[in-house]
């Protein structure tokens, strides 16, 4: 029974698609269309979706540096209850026409008591960073409309 007593901050692992229709013929082994790094329609839940407390993001701070990228945001808890949260990295696809729309770079779970903020830091390795700037967001949850998430570019 859902009685409020326990904040686990629990994400999905996998993108819930609303019907097979979103998805790409079965005989399609190609990624287009497919993950939350292709697909670009309007899913069921999404990868990394998730119930907790409620969190800001502010103070994004992102650099290259010689061992890939160094991305800084502090979250802040906004609720009146203590809570985890599950913080994600993502950068945005690389150029080309098979490049993803996004990809999961870094992921924290951070515990803060009501009201209280905390800074979290990423590396990003440069094999996973395109030669060519690109935008990033951190946050709970991929950057679509009504995920609590800061932008900038690296």
């Amino acid at each position: 029974m859902v009685v409020g007593a326990a904040n686990p901050a629990g994400r999905l692992p996998v993108t819930f698609y609303k019907g097979v229709e979103q998805l790409p013929p079965f005989t399609d082994y190609g990624m287009k269309g497919r993950t939350y790094r292709y697909f670009e329609g309007e899913p069921l839940f999404r990868f990394g979706f998730g119930f907790s407390s409620t969190f800001a993001y502010s103070g994004l701070s992102a650099r290259r540096t010689a061992e890939g990228g160094e991305v800084r945001e502090t979250v802040t808890n906004t609720s009146a209850r203590d809570g985890d949260e599950v913080v994600q990295l993502y950068v945005d696809g690389a150029p080309g026409e098979d490049a993803p729309r996004r990809s999961l770079r870094g992921f924290r779970r951070v515990h803060l008591r009501a009201g209280e903020s905390q800074e979290v830091r990423f590396t990003v390795d440069p094999d996973a960073l395109p030669a060519s700037t690109v935008v990033i967001s951190v946050g709970g949850g991929q950057p679509v409309a009504g995920t609590a998430c800061v932008k900038g570019r690296l």
